[in-house]
């Protein structure tokens, strides 16, 4: 995928996209079956049976797919969804942008096809398609999913609509109620009774959003919006409760940054001033990835790097020991396993092209690497029943 498809899909290039076009997973009206791969020898354990993990596509080829990592064989199957939903026209959807567990159910939000798509943790067999216009990030809390929709088309424009979050009920899985954020609203957490969202306005360039929103529950209404910085996208809550978001910059002279915000006073109380354009939070510990385009020098800048959310200071670390990131070409998701502490990041490599997933020991070195479906981008962890 060119910059420009990656500006329309996550707003990160401010300039136009062209749509491309390739064949979706099928050849004909046969099924592609998932490729097995072996990839390490079985470590169940406890906590976690295996991981999926969404592979967006890229924007107009209906090529989103879903792989899955099964911890109790060491194999990972590719491109599962098309075997589980065989009647399922256009499979998965275009462009996954994330996947969420709750409860029994699984949930994947295709952006372009304006859809949530509700499956069955265990089978990945389609349970509801709940039809929300540009969704593009979902969470939970009390028996609700709270999804994020950018309100409005595909579409660079100055004009562009403000966002909503839907709220919608898990048991019935019914879009109950409806609240009006910022522009281009992008990932959300919930610390107590109070829902976060990030707000880019990456549609409306050069007048970004810096606001991150906030809900209160119980009314579904936006009680505050805090100043943060432009074109926020990733927002996470860590174990005190407090909130890391990201800022994507202009791509001049604004660079990317990463705030914290004391969820007490709903206030920023820290900024980083270092690139991230994602992190994962496990313990005590953030691992971030800063993957940065400047248009002044028309180059990208990768960096690796660690938080300690206890001290909440820059470690300066990279979390990679082993040299592995000089073969990774683009940083695009990243998950920890909270039981075994394995890291793993994934690479979008050229966009149009299979991507590749690594796995690293809590130490920062590779254990293995496995190719994965175009644009490997979002993991979620499966809990184990036992």
């Amino acid at each position: 995928m060119n910059v420009m498809m990656k500006q329309l899909r996550n707003t990160v290039l401010p300039i136009a996209a062209t749509m491309l076009l390739f064949t979706a997973c099928r050849k004909g009206d046969s099924i592609v079956p998932p490729e097995v791969t072996p990839v390490d020898t079985a470590h169940p354990h406890a906590a976690y049976n295996g991981f999926y993990l969404l592979n967006e596509g890229n924007m107009g080829s209906n090529k989103s797919s879903l792989d899955y990592y099964d911890y109790t064989t060491g194999i990972y199957k590719s491109n599962i969804y098309a075997t589980a939903n065989p009647t399922a026209v256009k499979e998965l959807g275009d462009v996954g942008n994330d996947i969420q567990i709750y409860g029994s159910k699984l949930y994947a939000v295709i952006n372009v096809s304006n859809k949530v798509e509700v499956m069955d943790v265990t089978t990945t067999k389609r349970i509801k398609q709940i039809d929300i216009l540009n969704c593009r990030y979902v969470t939970f809390a009390n028996g609700k999913a709270y999804v994020s929709s950018y309100a409005g088309p595909v579409l660079i424009e100055p004009n562009a609509p403000i966002g909503q979050v839907l709220e919608v009920d898990t048991a019935t899985l019914t879009i109950t109620r409806k609240v009006t954020v910022g522009y281009q609203p992008e990932e959300m957490a919930v610390v107590g009774n109070k829902l976060y969202v990030a707000n880019s306005g990456g549609y409306r360039v050069p007048n970004y959003d810096r606001t991150v929103s906030v809900i209160d529950l119980n009314t579904f209404t936006e009680i505050k919006k805090i100043d943060v910085a432009i074109n926020l996208d990733r927002l996470k809550a860590d174990s005190d409760g407090d909130i890391y978001v990201t800022s994507r910059g202009d791509y001049y002279k604004v660079p990317s940054n990463l705030f914290l915000i004391d969820t007490k006073t709903d206030a920023v109380k820290k900024t980083f001033d270092i690139p991230v354009s994602n992190l994962a939070i496990s313990g005590d510990t953030a691992y971030v990835y800063g993957s940065s385009f400047s248009y002044i020098t028309g180059k990208w800048t990768i960096s690796y790097n660690m938080v300690n959310i206890k001290t909440e200071t820059v470690l300066n670390k990279n979390f990679i020991t082993d040299g592995t990131e000089n073969g990774i070409k683009m940083p695009y998701g990243i998950a920890v396993n909270p039981g075994t502490r394995e890291i793993f990041v994934t690479d979008a490599r050229d966009y149009v092209s299979s991507g590749t997933l690594y796995c690293f020991d809590p130490s920062g070195k590779k254990k293995w690497a496995v190719t994965t479906g175009e644009i490997p981008a979002h993991i979620v962890f499966v809990a184990s029943s036992k």
